[in-house]
C-alpha cells in the first residue's frame, strides 16, 4: 500500500501589486525614523534580494477560507473522489479569516470547519481541524494526513494550505512587500499501488532561541494604535537558520527515503526569498558534493509573492497543471517538498509521483 497525492488545485488570487505600485508608500524603520533614501532605491534592493516583482492579493469581499474552498473544490475535482467519503479536512494556516478593513482574527470556527460547510459535505465523520505551524503547515498536514492513513484511521485526506497576509501586514514596513495571498489544496489517499507516493518525512521546531525570529509586533508607525499587531521577523536570523538547518532536513529526509541525491527531479521549496532558496539549495547539494541540476528548483515567488502556507501547494499545482515554463512532472519522478518558517519549524517530504 502507498499514500498518494490523486488530485491537487489552488486559489491564486487576481489582484496583481506590483513593485511600482510602492513607491509612493511611508517605509520607515522599526524606531520610526524615515529611510535615508527614496522608495526606488528601496525597492530596486527589495528586488534583488526577494526576487519579487509582484505579489497578488485577494478581493475585498474574500477571506482565507473563501481561497481554501475553491482550492479544495478544484483538488476535489481533479481527483474525482467524492467529497463525502474524505475522512479528514485539515487547513494550514496562520491568522485565519481577517475581514478586509479589520484588524480581527476569526477562527471561530476553524477554516476547516467552515471549508466543510461551503463544500456542503455532510458526512458527520469527516472532521476537519486546523493546523497552526507556520509557513511549513501545508507540509506537515500531509504528514499528519499520513500518520492517519498509516494507523488505519482514514483511506482520504485533504490538506489545505490558505493565507491572506495582506490583511496583517504593516503598511510602513519594507517587508511588507514580501507578502501575498493564496491557497492550495491536495488530496492523499491509501492507495494498492506498492511503490511512490510518499515516502519520508523529516520535521523539526526550534525553539530555544529561534522561537521570536518571526512574531506578532507594533506598527513602525509610532503614531498608530499600539494596540493592534501586525507580521513581523527578523529577516538576517531568519536567513542565517534556513540556511544552516533546511538542506540538513532535507538530507536527512532524503536518506531516509532509500532514495539518492541522482533520483530527485524537483524541489519545491518555500518561496520566501529568492536568494535564500537559492542558498539552501547549493548547500543541499554541497552536502553531496554535487553542483545543482539545471531547472531542478521551480519558482514561482517573482509573480505571486510569499504566500506563507499556500506557497508550496500552489508552486506545485502550476507545475503539474504545465503553468510553469520549462517545469514538469513525469510519473515515478521523485521530488522533495521543503519550508521553513515561524517556530522555528522546518520539515521535508520526499514524495514519488
Amino acid at each position: 500500500m502507498s499514500i498518494k497525492m490523486t488530485g491537487i488545485g489552488s486559489f491564486i488570487p487576481n489582484l496583481k501589486r506590483k513593485n511600482s505600485d510602492f513607491l509612493n508608500h511611508e517605509f520607515l524603520n522599526i524606531d520610526g525614523s524615515e529611510f535615508p533614501h527614496d522608495n526606488d532605491v528601496t525597492i530596486a534592493k527589495f528586488k534583488a534580494i526577494t526576487g519579487i516583482e509582484e505579489r497578488r492579493y485577494l478581493e475585498d469581499e474574500l477571506s482565507t477560507s473563501d481561497m481554501a474552498t475553491v482550492a479544495a473544490q478544484r483538488a476535489i475535482e481533479d481527483s474525482g473522489i467524492d467529497a463525502e467519503t474524505l475522512d479528514y479536512i485539515i487547513v494550514a494556516h496562520n491568522y485565519g479569516d481577517v475581514k478586509f478593513g479589520s484588524t480581527q482574527s476569526d477562527t471561530v470556527p476553524s477554516i476547516a470547519t467552515r471549508v466543510k460547510h461551503n463544500l456542503k459535505i455532510k458526512n458527520p465523520k469527516c472532521v476537519g481541524y486546523d493546523v497552526l505551524f507556520g509557513c511549513p503547515g501545508w507540509i506537515e498536514s500531509i504528514i499528519q494526513a499520513q500518520a492517519f492513513m498509516k494507523a488505519g484511521m482514514a483511506q482520504k485526506c485533504l490538506v489545505i494550505g490558505a493565507e491572506a497576509l495582506s490583511r496583517v501586514v504593516d503598511k510602513f514596513d519594507r517587508d511588507s512587500m514580501i507578502f501575498s495571498d493564496g491557497a492550495g489544496a491536495a488530496i492523499f489517499e491509501l492507495t494498492n499501488d506498492k511503490e511512490g507516493g510518499l515516502l519520508a518525512h523529516e520535521t523539526a521546531t526550534f525553539a530555544y532561541q529561534e522561537a521570536h525570529h518571526i512574531f506578532f509586533g507594533k506598527s513602525n508607525n509610532e503614531a498608530a494604535d499600539e494596540n493592534t499587531r501586525y507580521i513581523k521577523m527578523n529577516g538576517r536570523k531568519i536567513y542565517e537558520f534556513a540556511l544552516t538547518e533546511v538542506p540538513k532536513a532535507m538530507k536527512s529526509c532524503l536518506d531516509k527515503s532509500g532514495k539518492t541525491i541522482e533520483d530527485v527531479k524537483k524541489i519545491f521549496i518555500h518561496q520566501a526569498n529568492e536568494k535564500m532558496d537559492d542558498a539552501i539549495i547549493k548547500r543541499f547539494y554541497k552536502l553531496h558534493k554535487l553542483p545543482v541540476p539545471e531547472n531542478v528548483m521551480p519558482m514561482s515567488i517573482h509573480e505571486l509573492g510569499n504566500s506563507s502556507v499556500a506557497t508550496v501547494p500552489t508552486l506545485l499545482d502550476l507545475v503539474v497543471k504545465g503553468k510553469i515554463k520549462d517545469q514538469e512532472l513525469h510519473k515515478d519522478d521523485v521530488i522533495i517538498l521543503a519550508s521553513v518558517g515561524a517556530g522555528m519549524n522546518i520539515n521535508a517530504v520526499v514524495y514519488q509521483y
